[in-house]
C-alpha cells in the first residue's frame, strides 16, 4: 500500500490561515506540504535575534531584515526563514510576502531542524533561484554557506567558523562570521 500525501497550493494555504485553521499551529508550507516547525530554544532565539540586529545596522538603508516572517516562493512553498535579507519595498509588503526576486539571501539557525534546513530547504531555495543561503549549525557553531545554483541545486558549499564573508548581493559589505554564529 502506498501513502498519498495531499498537496496544497499557496492560495489554499492562505485560505486555511485566513479561516483560522492553522492559528494554534507553528507550521510552514514546503513543496505543497504543511510541515510543523521546530520550537526555538534559547540559543536559536538569541543567536538569530543578535544576528538580525547586527545585519540591520550593517545594511541600514540598503536592505530590510525580516525575522521569522514568511516568504512566498513559486514551488508551492511559504517557509519562514529565521532571517530574510530582502529589498526594502516598504508598504508593498502589505500586499504580499517577499518573493524570490525580492530576496538577497536567507539565513536559518538549526539545532533539531538541521537536516530539514541543510537538505529540504536548500533544495527549495535553490530551485526558487535564491542566490545565497546560510545555515548556522548551532550544535557545531559553524556557518554553512550555499552559493552558485546549477540545475536547481547549490553547487558551492562553504563551512566557516570565523573570518569575514561578503554576501553576493553586497560584495562591498564585510560580515563577521562570529557575529552571525554568536557563539
Amino acid at each position: 500500500m502506498s501513502v498519498i500525501v495531499a498537496k496544497w497550493t499557496i492560495d489554499e494555504y492562505h485560505r486555511m490561515i485566513d479561516a483560522g485553521i492553522l492559528s494554534d499551529r507553528k507550521v510552514e508550507l514546503l513543496k505543497g506540504e504543511i510541515v510543523e516547525m521546530s520550537p526555538e530554544g534559547e540559543p536559536h532565539a538569541y543567536s538569530s535575534g543578535e544576528a538580525g540586529d547586527y545585519l540591520a545596522k550593517l545594511l541600514a538603508g540598503r536592505a530590510k531584515i525580516r525575522q521569522a516572517k514568511p516568504i512566498t516562493l513559486p514551488n508551492d512553498s511559504e517557509p519562514e526563514p529565521d532571517i530574510a535579507i530582502v529589498q526594502p519595498l516598504g508598504r508593498e509588503y502589505r500586499q504580499h510576502h517577499p518573493y524570490a526576486e525580492n530576496i538577497f539571501w536567507l539565513i536559518e539557525y538549526a539545532n533539531s531542524s538541521l537536516e530539514k534546513d541543510l537538505e529540504t530547504k536548500s533544495k527549495i531555495y535553490a530551485k526558487a533561484g535564491i542566490l545565497e543561503y546560510w545555515v548556522v549549525n548551532l550544535k557545531k557553531l559553524h556557518l554553512v554557506v550555499y552559493r552558485e545554483i546549477l540545475h536547481g541545486e547549490y553547487v558551492t558549499k562553504l563551512t566557516l567558523t570565523e573570518g569575514i564573508i561578503q554576501p553576493l548581493a553586497f560584495p562591498d559589505v564585510s560580515v563577521a562570521v562570529e557575529q552571525i554564529i554568536n557563539s
